[in-house]
């Protein structure tokens, strides 16, 4: 498909990540930015490697109440899970610390979903990346927390940054997946939006 034909559509993106706004861009995606108010500290019941999906929606549907129903209105979450446990943002520079000595020599799972909301039809999905860590030294932790105040991302840290380019050593699945948007999904539904109504 054209991707003119995609930009004839009114497209939101629910999220004010710089990193999600950067992705959709550099696919060509002309939209406006509309971050949701949902509050992502409540999640009670909801298995943790649902959450990225059950945020993406929450935030979709927020968003979405605000447009006419031609509008395609995007919503994006991401999850980092070691050995099935939720590590979410950092709340300040210990916990940053923490996290990436947790994650120091090991592999873990990144999971990011997207919500398109289109004429009243929702479409959900999410992909799994895994991500494996060389051993990284406490210098190498401190320095990375403290010129890129990782707190506004999952597990503490963004692969795109100096920490994926020294500690990253293996990839299972989708670099832009744990980016925090799966674009190959996005492009896919998308389509599905234009050409079929879904």
């Amino acid at each position: 498909m054209r991707l003119d034909t995609i930009n004839q559509f009114s497209i939101v993106l629910a999220s004010q990540s710089p990193r999600r706004e950067k992705l959709l861009s550099d696919m060509g995606l002309k939209f406006k930015i509309h971050p949701s108010n949902i509050d992502e500290e409540i999640h009670t019941g909801v298995p943790f490697d649902k959450l990225a999906e059950y945020f993406a929606q929450r935030k979709a549907e927020d968003v979405a109440q605000y447009y006419i129903h031609n509008t395609i209105v995007i919503g994006c979450d991401t999850t980092v899970l070691l050995d099935n446990e939720l590590l979410e943002k950092p709340q300040n520079r210990e916990e940053a610390i923490d996290m990436l000595k947790l994650l120091s020599g090991k592999t873990h799972k990144v999971i990011s979903a997207i919500c398109v909301i289109h004429k009243h039809k929702t479409l959900v999905y999410s992909d799994t990346a895994k991500v494996s860590f060389d051993r990284l030294r406490e210098e190498e932790i401190n320095y990375y927390i403290d010129t890129y105040a990782p707190f506004d991302k999952a597990g503490g840290y963004g692969i795109q940054e100096w920490i994926g380019y020294i500690g990253i050593n293996h990839i299972e699945g989708s670099f832009y997946t744990v980016m925090g948007l799966p674009t190959h999904l996005l492009w896919n539904v998308l389509k599905q939006a234009v050409e079929n109504g879904f």
